[in-house]
């Protein structure tokens, strides 16, 4: 068994390094990516039970870790290694769009932003810092939660904005409810924060909701006017 599980994983990573996976089914994928966890034996049962409990190959990869688990055949390793797929793939994205960006219209923000939320199950804030020229100079983490609460903090934003001597922010949040309508008290937060940063002559050049694929422009919705 084990010399024909052998022959099977050496076929299957054949067909994949001579073709990539667009001729895979879901459950290949899968079965391909789990021989990196599973050192030995038969990871096709594993990847129909994983499909079969969560729905679809992106359900999997969103899966929590400790419900992965749970699925006959997967442990810590191999749910570890599912969870890494849609991180580095988020990093992968942001290496490619890091450097040398203008920012010089909110579709090239919103292009430029969305890759950061790729992957991303919690509500997070970030901030791009830019120059006159609306050349990015950095792009930052802020808060792990909603942009909606009282817990943000406006000081810390104004404090990375001037530490990268930015003349201008982006400030960009996703909703994690798959919507990228802006709430009132997003409107009202911006404000806040668009005032702050005013007050040491940064401006707040455009606020970015975005949910999945999608985003919304502050500044294309007369927010700044």
């Amino acid at each position: 068994m084990e010399n024909a599980h052998g022959g099977h994983r050496a076929r299957l990573k054949n067909r994949f390094t001579q073709h990539g996976l667009d001729n895979f089914d879901d459950h290949t994928v899968l079965e391909l990516l789990l021989f990196h966890a599973v050192p030995r034996g038969d990871t096709n049962p594993v990847a129909h039970a994983l499909l079969a409990r969560f729905g679809s190959l992106a359900d999997v990869f969103d899966a929590p870790l400790d419900e992965l688990v749970k699925t006959p055949g997967v442990g810590e390793a191999s749910a570890v290694l599912i969870k890494l797929i849609p991180q580095i793939s988020r990093r992968y994205l942001i290496s490619r769009t890091a450097s040398d960006k203008i920012l010089s219209s909110s579709r090239r923000a919103g292009e430029y932003i969305l890759t950061y939320f790729f992957g991303e199950r919690d509500e997070v804030v970030y901030l791009v810092c830019l120059d006159a020229k609306c050349k990015v100079l950095g792009c930052r983490l802020m808060f792990r939660g909603s942009v909606n609460s009282a817990s943000v903090n406006v000081r810390k934003l104004v404090e990375t904005a001037l530490s990268f001597n930015s003349t201008s922010v982006i400030l960009a949040h996703n909703h994690t409810s798959g919507v990228a309508v802006p709430s009132d008290e997003d409107k009202a937060t911006t404000q806040r924060i668009a005032d702050a940063l005013s007050a040491v002559d940064i401006a707040l050049a455009d606020h970015i909701v975005a949910a999945d694929m999608d985003y919304v422009s502050f500044a294309d919705n007369g927010f700044f006017r």
